[in-house]
């Protein structure tokens, strides 16, 4: 399936989705929305893909939404409104790709190549790890154009740097720099802009190379959705429940036998059809 505004690129388990529109500085539209949403949902069903990398084509990541329609950019009942997909046809409702990133049971990391402003930084909190190279200029900018924090970042952001941190950057509006932001916990890395693509790239081989698909699914949904739990107790009944399911099956033996025979791994659990009858624990 081709994407208006992104390219999808599937390379030895690594899925490279770049966002498209570099003279636009891959600004972001209500089509860009919907695409995203798909390409993760198709990564999640694909056992071919072990890890996503986000990226953005051209000299930045994703300057914010698309305003070229001016000061009804905003107005879902404009013309032109980057609320809008395509002319007449409304964006998705409830969770669009957030939560299809959110969801999605292969890793995704984010490599911000350049400004990631308003939704354009926002897209990338849910996603697991997010590096940036040297010079990026980053900003939860919403307060300072009439908005409130959208795409669900106000349960995100302080969840990632504290409630604090989280505060300051959406209160005052202002800019950052990627190493205010790795000081702060929101990155993992900052990287000269010629090694960004490489170093999230390595991070991703690692995770294809050496991990089993399933437990990877399970450990960034348990990471997640416990994340601001009270105390243990309701993870002690998951994690108990997964770790016996999983010990009497195949990837857990492939595991052991495979350090002991001091080799890679070669799992044989697919993510498609391998989940064990505990997931998803939450809708029950």
């Amino acid at each position: 399936m081709a994407y208006e505004t992104l390219l999808y690129d599937v390379e030895d388990g690594v899925l490279t989705v770049t966002l498209n529109r570099p003279d636009k500085l891959n600004a972001y539209t209500a089509v860009m929305g919907a695409e995203l949403a798909d390409a993760f949902r198709r990564a999640d069903a694909d056992d071919a893909v072990r890890v996503v990398i986000v990226t953005g084509a051209g000299r930045g990541f994703c300057a914010g939404a698309d305003i070229s329609g001016g000061a009804n950019a905003f107005d879902s009942g404009a013309e032109g409104s980057v609320a809008f997909a395509a002319p007449g046809r409304p964006r998705q409702t409830g969770g669009g790709f957030i939560e299809a990133i959110f969801d999605c049971r292969k890793p995704s990391i984010a490599a911000i190549n350049g400004a990631a402003v308003g939704v354009g930084l926002t897209l990338t909190l849910p996603m697991d790890i997010r590096l940036a190279s040297e010079g990026a200029k980053l900003g939860f900018v919403f307060a300072r154009r009439g908005l409130v924090p959208e795409a669900g970042s106000a349960w995100f952001l302080p969840r990632l740097v504290g409630l604090p941190q989280a505060l300051r950057w959406c209160l005052t509006g202002a800019m950052i720099g990627p190493e205010e932001a790795f000081a702060a916990g929101l990155l993992a890395e900052v990287a000269a802009p010629g090694d960004l693509l490489d170093r999230a790239r390595s991070i991703a081989r690692e995770i294809a190379d050496n991990t089993a698909p399933v437990s990877v699914a399970l450990a960034r949904q348990m990471l997640w959705r416990f994340a601001g739990a009270d105390d243990p107790s309701a993870l002690l009944k998951v994690d108990g429940v997964l770790s016996m399911q999983l010990g009497a099956g195949p990837d857990v033996k492939e595991g052991v036998a495979a350090f002991l025979e001091k080799r890679a791994p070669a799992f044989p659990g697919k993510v498609s059809s391998d989940m064990p009858p505990a997931y998803p624990w939450w809708q029950d």
